[in-house]
């Protein structure tokens, strides 16, 4: 492990000496590219150095063991041991900082949450989690943007897909993926029973102009009039869009905007995100079930979490974590659990990095 901290010790280096280099200070793009893996690597450098130091204090705390004064001697054993805590600490920093990196992670993320089995009260549950995102989202100052929705009868959502838009946000809600399973008495149920109702979400990570290059020749505009519950028309011009990319058959429509061009805008939006996760998805199929745990891809066709409202409990089945603060969870106090699920994939990740050797 040290020998490759002292790798990147001389690359932090290297990069500060870059710059400070009039050629890049000139380059915006060089500039900008350098300044992202400098801030990247001074999170690990720092810590190396760190714990540079607390090994020189061991070394001089073992040495005072070897004076005749008893309690120097005393002093430097309880000094001893509260350092090997702290150098233990600071290599199991280490160990996480060495981690690959999600080169996602720091991007913005499009949800995209649809009614599954269930019909109108999974419609409603739909409303419920995205309120839940929402909410989250606003409390870490995100903007969030809704991109497309299509409206229920009884005012739930078949489905809607949202921009949030912030620093790190693909990398809190990337774990989100999957089937939600809701179990709680409709408000139409006269007899008190309870119903199992099922939403799916998929989250994916905006896709930049500089990863993605899309031709616009391979790709089909439509436009038609934007409608609403019941195939009801609720606008009087052609200003809906719906974006076809040929070669893939990905498909992305919009028509939450009056404005045709804003439409067009955000359905492209949400069709790069989709053609650049299909992508992302292919390569993660060439490589191993533990990588995938690595880089935290998530299986939309697994049931990962169930909402019991009689109980009040919330339940991810992946990480077998319980809690009973439903009812906090559903307005959007969601950072003890993104923050649970955070840690048991970095802990398969660091035992699969262990297990391979690469520390």
């Amino acid at each position: 492990m040290f020998e490759k901290l002292s790798g990147v010790e001389e690359r932090f280096e290297k990069l500060e000496q870059l710059l400070s280099d009039p050629d890049v200070l000139s380059d915006r793009v060089a500039y900008q590219q350098y300044s992202r893996e400098h801030s990247d690597l001074n999170k690990i450098v720092t810590v190396l150095r760190e714990h540079r130091g607390v090994v020189k204090d061991l070394e001089d705390s073992m040495e005072l063991l070897k004076d005749g004064d008893p309690e120097i001697k005393d002093l430097a054993k309880e000094e001893i041991e509260t350092l090997n805590v702290q150098k233990e600490k600071l290599e199991a920093q280490l160990k996480k900082l060495l981690l690959p990196k999600d080169p996602n992670d720091e991007k913005n993320v499009i949800f995209e949450i649809r009614a599954g089995t269930g019909g109108e009260e999974a419609g409603l549950f739909v409303s419920d989690l995205f309120r839940m995102y929402s909410r989250y989202a606003e409390t870490s100052k995100w903007k969030v943007e809704v991109m497309s929705s299509h409206v229920t009868g009884i005012g739930g959502l078949k489905e809607i897909i949202v921009m949030i838009t912030g620093k790190g946000a693909y990398s809190r809600f990337k774990y989100e993926s999957g089937t939600h399973r809701v179990q709680r008495v409709p408000t139409t149920e006269t007899q008190g029973r309870i119903h199992t109702s099922a939403v799916t979400v998929a989250v994916l990570p905006e896709a930049e102009d500089v990863e993605l290059h899309i031709d616009t020749s391979e790709i089909k505009v439509d436009v038609f009039r934007a409608t609403g519950p019941g195939g009801q028309s609720v606008n009087t011009t052609d200003s809906a869009v719906r974006l076809t990319h040929l070669p893939s058959g990905v498909v992305a429509t919009c028509q939450d905007q009056k404005s045709q061009h804003k439409n067009k805008a955000k359905a492209m939006k949400v069709l790069k995100a989709r053609i650049f996760d299909s992508m992302v998805r292919e390569q993660q199929d060439k490589i191993s079930a533990e990588r995938k745990n690595q880089i935290g891809s998530g299986d939309r066709s697994e049931r990962i979490r169930t909402y019991n409202y009689p109980q009040g409990r919330i339940t991810d089945h992946r990480i077998g974590l319980t809690l009973y603060k439903l009812e906090s969870i559903l307005q959007g106090d969601l950072g003890e659990l993104l923050d649970e699920l955070t840690t048991y994939y970095q802990a398969q990740a660091m035992k699969d990095a262990e297990t391979n050797k690469s520390f």
